[in-house]
């Protein structure tokens, strides 16, 4: 008995699945990463914007639990604390920083440039918007009707602490989305996030995956600093942050969401010949 052959999709694109900070909200994604700052002050420890990036995507406990275990942030904890830094100084710091990021996640809520038209342009179409985020649920509450606000309503929104197996890079809340929104077909759906486990995470879900530069962690430039930039500098940052967003496995990678709309149109080309992500 022979296999039965996998049925082909294709149809257009059914969803799209968005991440929050750097990819619709908060250009540069500097809410998550200033209050990390912040929270590890608070226990005497300093730590830089540019290493508070590095594990940006993740839940928020692994995000501190990874800046905890990174060169140079591990030397300066244990050098404070006579000691590696445990879980429960995970849970500690996590403790402190989740009062802050709740209070201040609106002061960074100002959709990207293109945001609102990008999601009116899909929902105009019949695409159904799905999100997700590092955001544990209780900032995602405050997140969502700041959004809402500002014209940036999606269909649905999934917290890193809404599911027991937990968040990026693994698939579930991109599973999630899909259940959710109801739709039939993984090869129907694309995932956009600004940071490496939020690629994965769409991968990982069998998703095509769109990654964001400019506007994203990888960068992690003000839209005003950015344009203050000389121009063989922007691109310089542009094609640094675009490799590393490839190189964790993006079929594309744009400037910022104000591109989506030409890939959903390359990504529908491709399904309509057969092809899956």
């Amino acid at each position: 008995m022979g296999l039965r052959k996998r049925r082909a999709y294709h149809g257009g694109v059914q969803a799209v699945i968005f991440d929050w900070a750097g990819t619709m909200v908060d250009f540069g994604s500097f809410a998550p990463t200033q209050v990390l700052i912040d929270a590890f002050a608070g226990f005497g420890v300093d730590i830089s914007l540019a290493e508070a990036r590095v594990p940006m995507g993740l839940a928020k406990w692994d995000h501190i639990q990874a800046l905890g275990r990174q060169d140079g942030v591990a030397q300066r904890w244990q050098a404070r604390f006579g000691a590696p830094m445990s879980d429960q100084d995970v849970d500690a710091l996590y403790q402190a920083f989740l009062p802050l990021q709740v209070e201040r996640v609106g002061q960074y809520s100002a959709p990207i440039n293109g945001a609102v038209d990008v999601l009116a342009g899909l929902r105009q179409r019949g695409i159904k918007i799905g999100s997700c985020s590092g955001y544990p649920r209780i900032v995602m509450d405050k997140l969502l009707p700041r959004a809402a606000a500002d014209g940036l309503v999606v269909d649905h929104a999934v917290a890193t602490d809404d599911l027991p197996p937990g968040g990026r890079p693994g698939p579930w809340m991109a599973l999630e989305n899909v259940i959710a929104l109801g739709v039939k077909d993984l090869p129907a759906c694309v995932k956009i996030d600004d940071t490496t486990p939020g690629i994965a995470e769409g991968l990982a879900a069998g998703m095509w995956t769109v990654g964001v530069a400019l506007s994203g962690n990888e960068v992690g430039l003000t839209e005003q600093e950015l344009a203050a930039l000389p121009a063989h500098e922007r691109a310089r940052c542009a094609a640094v942050a675009a490799d590393k967003l490839l190189a964790a496995g993006a079929h594309y990678v744009i400037g910022s969401i104000a591109e989506l709309p030409q890939v959903i149109e390359q990504i529908e080309a491709r399904l309509q010949q057969g092809e899956r992500p």
